[in-house]
């Protein structure tokens, strides 16, 4: 089911729930229950809750979107160094060069075209991605330089295959969702609860009143959906994006 899809039908469907307990509530009322009379502690309650849980809220969306953004310089950082690599190769005889140039587009022709969608559908990097940047650790690090200019492109070589392994390694981290459990039951209880205390104020079924309500759960809604989008960085609808290895390896995806 589209993500799209899902987000519209959880915010109608909040809607739908609040204004059905409101009519319901509005007509098993006792006749003389006058809504105006709610308790001065009742709307302070309310008030408190809803700030409380706006600033939790606001920090959820704070954390998942820093993950993202982590994820995505994850992306570039790793790109950006097998670049190097691809680069600064020149220098080395032409065997040499074009072996580790082909283990190079190699690796990055897998990422884009099959350990990007394994990351997308299990959550993890492949044993091949791990295999093929191996072996170009091995191109670049068992090469012997045969005269001082190679020697000196040879150590920025093998710090540049260490900076893709490490951003390889932070982006195989950053599969795994960031909202632990425990999160996401706050998160849905304090959705449950703030709503909830709407009714405590005694609403009524006017119009003006039902849309408000109505709009206000309906924001709630959005809001978990948009947790939710963002808590797994490279599986879901707003994700880090491949781009990085595209834009300096444009032939990689075939």
């Amino acid at each position: 089911m589209p993500e799209w899809l899902v987000l519209t039908l959880a915010m109608l469907a909040a809607c739908a729930v609040v204004v059905v307990i409101t009519l319901v509530r509005h007509r098993r009322a006792p006749d003389d229950e006058d809504p105006s009379e709610t308790p001065d502690v009742i709307e302070y309650m309310t008030m408190w809750i809803g700030v409380v849980y706006a600033i939790v809220l606001g920090l959820a969306i704070a954390g998942v979107w820093e993950a993202r953004s982590a994820a995505q310089d994850h992306v570039q950082a790793e790109a950006q160094a097998l670049h190097e690599i691809d680069e600064r190769v020149r220098v080395y005889p032409v065997d040499v060069r074009d072996r580790i140039r082909t283990d190079v587009n190699a690796y990055v022709g897998h990422v884009v075209t099959t350990e990007w969608q394994a990351m997308k559908d299990h959550g993890e990097v492949t044993q091949r991605g791990t295999e093929l940047l191996e072996r170009v650790r091995r191109d670049v690090t068992d090469y012997q330089p045969r005269n001082d200019f190679e020697a000196q492109a040879y150590q920025p070589l093998v710090d540049q295959v260490a900076a893709a392994d490490q951003a390889r390694t932070a982006r195989a981290g950053a599969t795994d969702p960031t909202m632990p459990g425990v999160v996401w039951f706050g998160l849905i209880t304090g959705a449950v609860i703030t709503i909830g205390m709407v009714f405590a104020l005694q609403i009524r079924r006017t119009p003006r009143e039902l849309v408000l309500a109505g709009l206000f759960s309906a924001l709630i809604a959005f809001l978990l959906f948009l947790i939710w989008d963002f808590d797994a960085p490279y599986s879901r609808g707003i994700t880090a994006s491949m781009e990085p290895f595209l834009d300096v390896f444009p032939q990689a995806k075939g």
